[in-house]
């Protein structure tokens, strides 16, 4: 089935097509970006979430804390994506943020792709864990519900997008429920032992 991509806020989007058409993608740190010939053109907008196991404000039920940090586009540039933009809200609202490349663009298609293969119709998100250098593709059961808000359900899917952390299978679809408490052990400390002497 399909995947339900959300919009983007439109202003986000003029945001990145205003820098499509400055200077900014010549003065930009990618390199495929300032090499291509051809038109540029920003698709498939996620929802950028971050999430952090640890935060002490999290919900007493235990369940994760998310917050939306941007929406982040794919560039396309001829037959392949070259680069990505983010954008960020600020208090005048939506603005680009700036260019990247990397290994997560083609991870990124792909995972979309393996996504749009799976019988269930999900809304395609972007969950990034930033104690564990790790971003994942997120499917949201919630096909109607607000890309901005909520927290991945126990019955969502984690996609890990490459380079995944070491033992964790990159472009493996994990339920949250199972992928969420293998992140949580890494990311708290053991308990200090104390000493008997």
């Amino acid at each position: 089935m399909p995947l339900h991509v959300s919009p983007a806020p439109a202003p986000a989007l003029r945001s990145v097509l205003a820098a499509l058409g400055s200077p900014a993608v010549r003065e930009a740190h990618t390199p495929a970006l300032r090499s291509v010939q051809g038109p540029l053109s920003p698709e498939l907008p996620l929802p950028l979430h971050v999430l952090d196991v640890r935060d002490p404000a999290a919900p007493p039920s235990g369940g994760p804390r998310t917050r939306l940090a941007g929406w982040r586009f794919l560039i396309r540039g001829g037959e392949r994506p070259v680069a990505a933009a983010d954008t960020v809200l600020t208090p005048d609202g939506w603005t680009f943020s700036h260019f990247f490349e990397g290994p997560y663009l083609a991870s990124t298609e792909r995972a979309v792709r393996q996504a749009e293969s799976m019988a269930t119709r999900y809304q395609p998100r972007l969950l990034s864990v930033p104690d564990l250098y790790m971003l994942t593709l997120w499917l949201h059961g919630d096909t109607g519900a607000d890309p901005a808000t909520g927290a991945p359900a126990p019955a969502d899917l984690l996609v890990p997008l490459a380079p995944a952390p070491p033992g964790i299978a990159p472009h493996l679809p994990y339920r949250v429920a199972d992928l969420l408490p293998v992140l949580t052990l890494r990311l708290v400390p053991p308990p200090l032992l104390e000493s008997t002497a």
